[in-house]
């Protein structure tokens, strides 16, 4: 077994390079040998799911198991004493945390509003809910119907345009006798004294 290579060298010498694998098949080693493929897929597939099913079942056991002792631990533990503190009574006082246990929001006729675990903007939902309802005069009940005297947003200020007139508090017209209007350099604050 060989492969001849014929051309010609760099300087233009013809030159002939012989090249030969040596015959090694005469030798034997038979503590070495070699594998018929990389890798046992079979054999992988088989611990694999082995071990799947053996997780499986540990994960059983130990789920039956704080299961049996939990249910031991409740029938162990004693009633509450006649003094102790009710749910309620464990909560903080007023006002509580954004979100806390036990923080809510009570309506005006008098519904608490439960708003523990939520967001913080649930408060301002609740909150935004009761002012329409107002700005619109519907009352708690829609069944009660809308309160006396009042005149939804909407319409007042459609009545107010149609009558072309709006009161306009002037320096003169305090409104509170023995109060004066705010004046620009008052930044709003009145005086207890009156103009003369």
């Amino acid at each position: 077994m060989g492969s001849r290579h014929n051309g010609k060298g760099h300087n233009g010498d013809d030159v002939r390079q012989v090249t030969e694998t040596p015959d090694v098949s005469h030798i034997k080693n038979p503590d070495v040998t070699h594998e018929a493929s990389d890798v046992n897929v079979s054999g992988i597939l088989k611990f694999v799911m082995g071990l799947t099913i053996f997780g499986a079942v540990v994960f059983v056991l130990m789920w039956g198991m704080f299961r049996l002792l939990n249910a031991q631990e409740t029938v162990k533990e004693p009633e509450a004493g006649p003094m102790a503190m009710t749910e309620e009574e464990r909560l903080p006082p007023e006002p509580r945390l954004q979100a806390a246990k036990g923080f809510g929001v009570k309506r005006e006729n008098g519904e608490w509003v439960n708003l523990e675990k939520k967001e913080p903007e649930a408060e301002y939902r609740v909150l935004r809910e009761q002012w329409e309802r107002h700005l619109n005069c519907q009352g708690e009940d829609e069944s009660a119907g809308p309160a006396i005297n009042c005149v939804p947003i909407e319409e007042a200020m459609k009545k107010l345009l149609e009558g072309g007139s709006v009161h306009v508090r002037t320096s003169n017209d305090s409104g509170t006798p023995g109060v004066a209007p705010p004046t620009a350099w008052s930044s709003g604050r009145v005086s207890g004294k009156a103009e003369r």
